[in-house]
């Protein structure tokens, strides 16, 4: 159903093609949003989230780059700009997950995980904030991680670039607001995504057991957050990051 407040409005999601992403995406455009979906190398899956969000009546261009590279995301910014308009509103979604052991996290994975996903953060962001600050209007929505608020022995250098996410998220929108961008954060819990396909059975019901909810995520769950904090109903937020977990955030 359409919302007023994103009826043609130009919206940039970061690996939008899969996953929370791509129900951004899809959910951005049933409110009236038309969406940009970048990629990295997910082209196929790109394109099919494009026919997804052209299917709610909304426009779609798929834009590849790689957001830990400035020229590529300046470049990804120009072309939505041509395509689509200036972009209005920032879902900063891109992220990588993989599951090291302390003993075998080393400096070159310490150094793709923060890049891709806290560097990658700051440099969309700075792409798009000049012609937000011309613009006099900019919501931003960066993704955290409730690994950023519990231990995550297994995960650490996920956990640290998710735990500087909503340092930024804080930071940055303070640096923002007196141009009217507002800028704010998600920490999803588990959610059903890729990531966790290779998981047996048996770790699921586990999870799902000792999640006070007594389920993990779905996609949309996170989504919904996501257009709560770009729309006005979230006006009196900012530099805040919300957690959508299940209950798991509580758990020791």
């Amino acid at each position: 159903m359409s919302d007023p407040d994103f009826i043609n409005r130009t919206v940039l999601v970061t690996g939008g093609s899969r996953g929370i992403g791509r129900e951004c995406c899809i959910n951005l455009a049933k409110a009236g949003a038309n969406i940009a979906i970048n990629y990295n190398s997910r082209s196929e899956d790109a394109l099919e989230t494009a026919k997804a969000v052209e299917a709610t009546g909304a426009k779609a261009i798929t834009v590849q780059a790689n957001v830990t590279s400035e020229e590529s995301v300046q470049a990804m910014v120009r072309k939505i700009e041509n395509e689509l308009g200036p972009v209005e509103m920032l879902v900063n979604n891109a992220g990588i997950f993989e599951y090291v052991t302390p003993e075998t996290t080393t400096l070159d994975h310490w150094k793709r995980t923060v890049d891709v996903n806290l560097t990658g953060t700051f440099i969309v962001t700075w792409a798009v904030k000049d012609q937000m600050i011309k613009q006099k209007y900019g919501r931003i929505v960066n993704m955290s991680s409730i690994s950023a608020l519990r231990s995550r022995p297994y995960g650490i250098a996920y956990a640290a670039s998710k735990a500087g996410i909503i340092a930024f998220t804080q930071s940055a929108s303070a640096a923002l607001i007196e141009h009217n961008i507002r800028m704010n954060g998600v920490a999803p819990g588990l959610v059903k995504t890729e990531i966790i396909d290779d998981v047996d059975q048996e770790t699921l019901d586990r999870i799902n057991n000792e999640t006070p909810m007594k389920r993990i995520g779905q996609p949309d769950d996170i989504s919904e957050v996501v257009q709560f904090l770009l729309s006005e109903k979230s006006k009196f937020m900012m530099g805040q990051t919300l957690v959508a977990s299940g209950g798991r955030v509580m758990l020791p």
